[in-house]
Parts: C-alpha cells; structure tokens; sequence
C-alpha cells in the first residue's frame, strides 16, 4: 500500500504523527472506450465552447455558473485565500457512542499507521479508544475539502472514516409516506417469522460478486480464443402467491425448506414450493432405481464367480494333502516293532 497523506493525529496536547491508507479498494472491471473496426482508443480533445481552440491544462480554471449564460471564473488565488487548514491535522473534537453515529454519513475509509517515532502515543490512543467503546469525531483536511470523520479501532489499527455532512443527506420524500396503510397482526406475525426463520450471522466472506467472475470468464475466454460457455439458467422463482400473507407463508416455507428443517404442520396441504421439492427429489429417485437394480443383479453373480476361485484355490492344497497321507501311512509301518514268537 501507499500513503496517500501525512500528518498527525491532535488528542489534546498529544499529536501522533501519522500516515493515512485507503482502506478499500473497488473491484470494478473497467474498459476502454475503442473504435469498434480497429480497436483504437477514442480520446477526448478539451476544446474551448467560445473559440473552438483546444486548450491546455494550465490555461483551464474553474468556473460557477450562476445562470442566464454568466459565469464566475476562480483562480488558485482565489483558493488560497480560503480558511482550509494545511497544518495536515486530524483533531479530535469529542468522543462519542458508536450507535449515535448514523451509518448513512460514512463516506469512505482510511487506515492510519504511526510513524516510527509515535508508536508509543498511537498505542495508547488505540487502547484508551477501544476501553472507552467510543468513536472519536474529528475533523481532517483531505483532497482540497474539509471534512468530518470518525476515528475507531479495527483488528488493531485507527481506521478513519470520512463523513458526509448532515445537509448532503436527502430527505426521502414518497407519496405512500403520506398514505394510511394498516397492516394487519396476523401478517405482522408472519413476517416476523419470516424473519426468524432467515436469522444468521453475518459472514462477508460467504458473498461473491457473481457479475464480476461472469464477466471476467467472458474476457478470459476471449484472450485465450475459446468459445464463450453460457451460465446455466436459474431455476425460475414459484409463481407469485395470490395475497401477502401467501407470499410470506411460501417464503417462510422455503427458508425452514434451505435449512434442511421440517415444514411447519407437516401432513398438511402441500404449497407450490413443497410439492416442487417433493416432485424433484421423486425424479431424483427415479433417475437412480435402475442403477440400483443392475448393481443387485451383478451381486449374485460377482459372489458365484468367488466361490469357484475359491474351489479352484482349494482344489491342489486337497491333492497335495492326499498325497501325502500314504507316505504317512508307509513311514508309520517302518518305525513300529516286529512282533517275536
């Protein structure tokens, strides 16, 4: 990783230098706009709407439209003069409880790390930090923009959180906001079990950008020539339950169905999802029966084909034993004493 900033962490009269890492990082195949005939890339001239000349990077400013066709141009100097702090501080102004923080203001994350001479400091702030179960509100100077952030620990480490401002947050503004809608119990019930029912804990790790590998598979297939394999269709959803109360009864269904658990009054009248299952793990069975059969009529004869090995095996070791049994006999004859008159 890269620093992309320097600077120093102000916790009252501490400042612990410190360099900032983008903590995240998007995974987005990105493509080039190219000419469809030769594959060259399109590139785009900065040209001037008012004498049609191309102009430079160091001859553009920025510029405020205020309507009617006028226009504000201000320069760096104009920047300059701006109450932007570039002392490259993070000064912490309170520490707050993490839940009064609203999800919906995280912007973007970043990774602090100490310099070699603020180890001890940062350490200290990281403890006290994780002690207190509180997040730090700090304001930091970065890209040209002031902004608010928080300042927690994560797997050891400050991460730094940068905030939108409570007026870049739209309000929702919907018409069924404005409507009475009643929603019943016994749909509230069922909902609720719906729920229940699809509890877990959250493993990020169990997700995958399925779009991403699709098409990453696409572009590999290109580079190597091959020829574009097409994903599998997805088995196509139960038909849509006539009422809500269907709809999240078959929904609970499918989830207790998933987790390997037995339906809810069992004996009942099937739903279209159950009876799907059923239907399928039927066609399954089917598939198999006739394997099974030839694999009951091959035992008999694989056990046939045993015993005559095995009578054959036998068959020398008798030979040999009665072969020996007179030369038994004979030598006995040999060794017992003649009889005197």
């Amino acid at each position: 990783m890269r620093a992309i900033w320097k600077g120093a962490v102000s916790f009252g009269l501490v400042s612990i230098g410190v360099k900032v890492y983008s903590a995240t990082e998007e995974k987005d195949i990105r493509f080039h706009q190219v000419h469809r005939d030769d594959g060259g890339r399109i590139r785009y001239k900065r040209t001037c709407q008012v004498c049609g000349e191309e102009v430079s990077y160091d001859d553009i400013a920025k510029g405020y439209d205020i309507g009617g066709g006028e226009m504000v141009i201000l320069t760096d100097e104009d920047f300059a003069e701006l109450p932007l702090t570039t002392s490259h501080a993070i000064d912490v102004l309170e520490f707050v409880p993490a839940e009064q923080v609203d999800p919906i203001l995280y912007n973007k994350a970043y990774f602090l790390e100490p310099e070699s001479s603020a180890t001890k400091p940062y350490v200290l702030l990281r403890d006290a930090l994780a002690d207190s179960e509180r997040v730090a509100i700090v304001k930091v100077a970065l890209r040209q923009r002031e902004q608010l952030a928080t300042l927690r620990v994560r797997e050891g480490v400050l991460l730094l959180n940068t905030m939108l401002w409570p007026d870049e947050v739209r309000t929702p503004d919907f018409g069924f906001l404005d409507e009475d809608l009643k929603v019943r119990p016994p749909e509230l019930a069922m909902a609720s079990s719906l729920i229940d029912s699809m509890a877990g804990e959250f493993e990020p790790d169990a997700f995958t950008d399925d779009y991403r590998a699709a098409l990453q598979e696409v572009i590999d297939a290109k580079i190597e020539g091959r020829e574009v394999v097409q994903p599998e269709e997805e088995e196509a959803a139960p038909a849509a339950a006539v009422d809500l109360m269907a709809a999240l009864k078959a929904s609970v269904e499918r989830a207790r169905a998933a987790r390997g658990e037995a339906p809810a009054g069992a004996g009942a009248e099937p739903t279209p999802i159950s009876a799907a299952r059923s239907a399928q793990k039927a066609a399954k069975a089917a598939k198999k029966a006739p394997a099974k059969k030839a694999a009951e009529k091959k035992a008999p004869a694989k056990k046939a084909a045993e015993k005559k090995a095995a009578a054959k095996k036998a068959e020398p070791a008798k030979k040999a034993a009665a072969k020996k049994t007179p030369a038994k006999k004979a030598a006995a004859k040999k060794a017992a004493p003649r009889k005197t008159a």
